[in-house]
């Protein structure tokens, strides 16, 4: 299949976050600043410039402040120029007042792009530099004067980006605008400072009011605060009127500056009739040092404030807050008399359809109600509402329809594909994902989220049209909610000492959750009343860089009982169950493992709908599976990035237990090497689901599996499900037949959806792998499930993690190997890297091994594996069969915490005992996300040998039944090619 092209089919709804992440795409990060020692000295003082200038952002809650870089020299300047990515010059004139214009000149010279500003020690030098403006404006973009305060550096900065960023932004975001005119440099120093400090205030203050937002939200939203665009002439003042006029929040000039190029005392004034008659109820605000102006600003409609003013602060923010959308939306009636008030977007939708006609008329008159949107940070809503005028509508009730129609349409629009906090009215859906408690999701919960995303943007009916994509009705409780139990319960002590599982568990069981999470988990059940499955979602787990894979629990629940209040139990069970699972015997040995401290650990909960129907008293979906986008086992013509999926009938629990699956590369689905005994052999004989008739199961006592039971696969065919997952074995014809009339075993292969693509469902996989490795940047595995419902097949996606794979690979065939030094040889498996750490070996002893002790063996192996922890020492492990598996005839039922220490793994096969090499069963992702090597030795292989020889030959550490320990005198050598799945394994020369 050609590869897909992810720009071209994600085709993002772009919502008001969206739009956030594209505004202020320039950002000062890195500020050059050139001051002599004399004149850093005046700026630093103590040495608390950059502590202060952080202070000040910090202040106004802004979290990306500048870095600043000083210099004192030309020399200097140029050699960080050169090494840097410089966003703005700062040059300071202090007593010497040539060099730094002459160092401004050379630099702009060299690096045009770069604005540079000068910083003026005092008001005393401004009438120097005021001389000089022409030829200062060579190189130098605008003048500021240093009056003691830091808050100047967070004015020069945000100056510059708002006026790079102003064409882009008003016209991404429809950002607004605040035209400031002022040329005197004394005063729009200290007047832009205390202006961004008010806006940025205001901004965050109403933000902050409105309900749903996290701090990422508020991070983002502020980027819709109004540009403050300075400028110092009359002309330019008009240009900026003319290009912006519709954006356009408010005018605040100085009387006299000037126009045609000479000093005009009626500047201000014409200028705000300008503005007024492009749009007369655009606010405006007349400043001057001279009180006497304030009868000509309400001449001409305009507010006035005294520059001088020791209430300067206090008349912005009135000014601010009243005029331009940032305080309370006030209702008038028609004389302009306040009638009503909305302090929220929540208040004013409830409002909307009480007040008075003309009220409503009057607002719509001014257009005010988009504005006031605007200033919360609701672009999309914003926009929509400005296209339309009072002009545009018949009569006033109309317009009172249209405003809460657009409201509607919004919301739903919004949330599609989007984290919603818990409504009930909005739990049965599949369109969005529902939040039952604050804070992080954790991994999961992350990857749940990019998946509801994902398929919201991505228009998979045209990609294939046979199936439909989605995930299941979905709610996840954030980490909050944990601390909060942890809290309440008073566990702290108990999670930081007590080691004992069992103890750890009860302690969680005889815990209660938040009074708040149990009403919201009460009315959840109220609406949801199919089987959940309470998943785990830890801060760490299926994270990109240490995926925590398979460690904690998930619990499924019938969720039929006609008690709500026993339903609720069961749920609230599951749930303290899932934050136990934190504490487990293997989630501890992974902990120790990785070196990562285990109370740093949070779980959050995700609660969705099992995917499947009833089929006589049982609950399950007709297929489950797993796929991946990097396939460590090809053969024949397969690439390792082709991928795999492995499938099963019914509840995923079977396909990840690590039991007999149907495995195939979805790109080539047909592929098979198995023959019609092999096939036989490995089929599948039975499947898990939720016995609905059930009441009798304790989660607690009973584990994961306590609400699943095990079918044979009759029932599912008297179910009617195998339809497409399995064929006849014609005996005595020895052949397979997709025909269910006919007599003999059942083999489950899927024919319908392999092989006469009667379900999508390779063509699918393999689109989704491609698309979803491409977002994630990372090879994938999607976990899934295919549900046929009134003849409807939709392919539920269930979870995303990446898989973890090194960057550096190693080329065997390259390197100049003694092959008189070979322990190993493999030329099949995974991991990559070089190991050179490693003295022990653990093994079964193939003279020793038998098939019907394996469950032994693996009590011995965790024996020893608990002392190689004790120790801190990894190891190289070698067995015959699978590790991992479930079928103790197979190979060796350990867990992963049995075999955590294992760096290399090592899967043998004997004359008698053919090796069906795994993927290390459920804890595969442990193995990649730990770097682990996992290799095959087929018996009898040409390429593959194990030197058992060399083993036996070493000190001997321990010798149980089956298992042997032995040590190297000196660390074997493993090298790991990954992009031909070999490996080899040297020991030293005197071995």
């Amino acid at each position: 299949m050609e590869k897909i092209d992810l720009q071209r089919i994600y085709k993002r709804k772009k919502t008001d976050r969206d739009i956030f992440q594209e505004l202020m795409a320039f950002k000062v990060k890195e500020i050059l600043l050139i001051a002599n020692y004399y004149d850093a000295y005046t700026i630093e003082r103590e040495g608390q410039f950059t502590d202060k200038v952080y202070g000040e952002y910090l202040q106004v809650n802004l979290y990306t402040a500048p870095r600043f870089i000083s210099v004192a020299s030309e020399e200097e300047a140029l050699d960080v120029l050169a090494k840097r990515k410089i966003h703005l010059i700062v040059i300071m004139a202090g007593l010497d007042k040539q060099t730094p214009q002459l160092i401004s000149l050379h630099l702009k010279s060299k690096y045009k792009d770069i604005p540079q500003l000068m910083l003026v020690n005092n008001n005393a030098d401004l009438a120097y530099f005021d001389s000089i403006e022409d030829q200062l404006s060579q190189s130098i973009e605008r003048i500021f004067v240093w009056n003691g305060s830091t808050k100047i550096f967070l004015a020069m900065a945000k100056y510059i980006e708002d006026k790079v960023n102003l064409e882009t932004d008003t016209r991404l975001g429809d950002i607004r605008v605040i035209l400031l005119v002022e040329d005197s440099i004394r005063y729009y120093s200290r007047y832009l400072p205390l202006l961004y400090s008010e806006i940025v205030t205001q901004t965050q203050e109403l933000i902050r009011n409105e309900p749903e937002n996290d701090e990422l939200s508020l991070i983002m939203k502020i980027r819709v605060r109004p540009k403050v665009i300075l400028v110092s002439t009359f002309e330019e003042g008009v240009a900026i009127i003319d290009k912006y006029r519709d954006n356009l929040l408010c005018v605040i000039s100085d009387v006299k500056y000037s126009r045609n190029g000479v000093e005009d005392e009626d500047a201000g004034v014409d200028l705000i009739e300008y503005t007024h008659q492009a749009d007369d109820k655009i606010p405006c605000l007349l400043q001057s040092h001279d009180v006497e102006n304030a009868k000509r600003a309400k001449a001409v409609n305009a507010e006035f404030i005294n520059k001088n003013s020791v209430t300067l602060s206090h008349e912005i923010t009135r000014f601010i807050k009243e005029k331009l959308g940032f305080g309370d939306f006030i209702f008038k009636n028609s004389s302009g008399k306040p009638i009503d008030k909305a302090s929220s977007i929540e208040e004013f939708k409830h409002k909307l359809t009480t007040i008075p006609d003309e009220s409503l008329k009057y607002h719509s008159i001014r257009n005010g109600i988009s504005t006031w949107f605007m200033a919360r940070g609701q672009i999309s809503l914003a926009k929509r509402l400005r296209r339309y005028r009072f002009e545009d509508f018949k009569t006033v009730d109309e317009i009172r329809r249209f405003i809460l129609q657009v409201f509607e349409g919004y919301e739903l629009k919004k949330i599609r594909g989007r984290i919603i906090n818990f409504r009930p009215q909005l739990v049965n859906s599949n369109r969005y994902i529902v939040s039952l408690g604050k804070g992080s999701f954790g991994g999961k919960g992350r990857g749940m989220a990019f998946l509801s995303n994902f398929i919201e943007n991505v228009s998979f009916r045209k990609l294939i049209p046979e199936l439909k994509i989605a995930i299941p009705k979905t709610a996840i409780i954030g980490v909050e909610e944990y601390d909060n139990f942890i809290e309440i319960n008073n566990l702290i002590q108990t999670i930081y000492t007590e080691k004992n599982y069992e103890i750890v568990k009860d302690a969680f069981i005889r815990g209660s959750l938040s009074l708040q999470l149990r009403q919201k988990l009460r009315s959840y059940l109220e609406i949801m009343k199919r089987p959940l499955a309470i998943r785990s979602s830890g801060l760490f787990e299926d994270s990109l860089s240490q995926p925590f894979a398979g460690v904690y629990a998930t619990y499924l629940i019938p969720n039929n009982h006609p008690d709500l209040e026993r339903r609720l139990q069961e749920l609230e069970t599951a749930i303290k169950l899932v934050y136990a699972s934190i504490y487990t015997d293997d989630s501890r040995a992974y902990f120790n493992a990785i070196d990562y401290v285990i109370e740093e650990e949070k779980m959050a909960v995700i609660i969705q709908e099992v995917v499947g129907q009833e089929h006589n008293g049982k609950y399950y979906p007709n297929v489950s599976g797993v796929a991946q986008s990097y396939n460590f086992y090809p053969f024949s013509y397969i690439k390792p990035e082709d991928g795999f999926a492995v499938i099963a009938v019914g509840l995923g629990a079977y396909v990840v237990g690590g039991e007999k699956t149907y495995r195939f590369c979805p790109r080539y689905p047909r592929l098979q090497l198995a023959s019609i005994q092999d096939m036989m052999r490995d089929s599948q004989k039975y499947f898990y689901a939720i016995d609905l008739g059930r009441s009798d199961y304790d989660l607690a006592k009973d584990g994961e599996q306590a609400a699943i039971t095990s079918y044979d696969l009759k029932e599912a065919e008297a179910d009617g499900t195998l339809t497409y997952s399995a064929s006849v074995y014609d005996f005595l014809n020895e052949r397979i037949v997709y025909d269910f009339n006919s007599r003999g075993s059942r083999i489950v292969n899927f024919p319908g959806l392999l092989e006469y693509d009667q379900i999508p469902l390779p063509k699918t996989l393999d689109i989704l792998l491609d698309i979803f490795s491409q977002a994630m940047g990372s090879p994938v595995e999607i976990e899934f499930s295919l549900n046929i419902e009134n003849q409807i097949p939709t392919l539920y996606l269930l979870q995303i993690k990446p898989l973890i794979k090194n960057d550096f690979w190693v080329d065997i065939d390259q390197l100049p190997i003694d092959t008189q030094r070979m322990l190993m040889r493999a030329t099949k498996g995974m991991g990559n890297g070089k190991i050179e750490n490693i003295q022990d070996v653990i093994y079964i002893d193939p003279d020793k091994f038998n098939r019907l002790k394996t469950e032994e063996m693996a009590e011995e192996i965790k024996s020893l594996n608990q002392k190689m922890t004790a120790l801190d020492r990894n190891y190289l492990l070698i067995g015959p069969g699978r590790w991992g598996t479930r079928d103790p005839l197979t190979g060796i039922p350990v867990t992963w915490s049995d075999i955590s220490k294992a760096q290399v793994i090592v899967e043998q096969g004997l004359k008698d005992y053919p090796l069906d090499a795994s993927l290390g069963s459920h804890f595969f992702h442990n193995v990649t996300s730990m770097k682990v090597g996992y290799f095959a030795i087929p018996y009898d292989s040409g390429d593959s040998f194990i030197n058992f020889d060399i083993l036996k030959k070493q000190e001997t550490v321990e010798e149980l039944k089956y298992a042997r320990h032995i040590r190297f005198t000196a660390p074997l050598t493993i090298l790991m090619d990954g992009k031909k799945q070999t490996a080899v394994i040297l020991y030293g020369e005197n071995e």
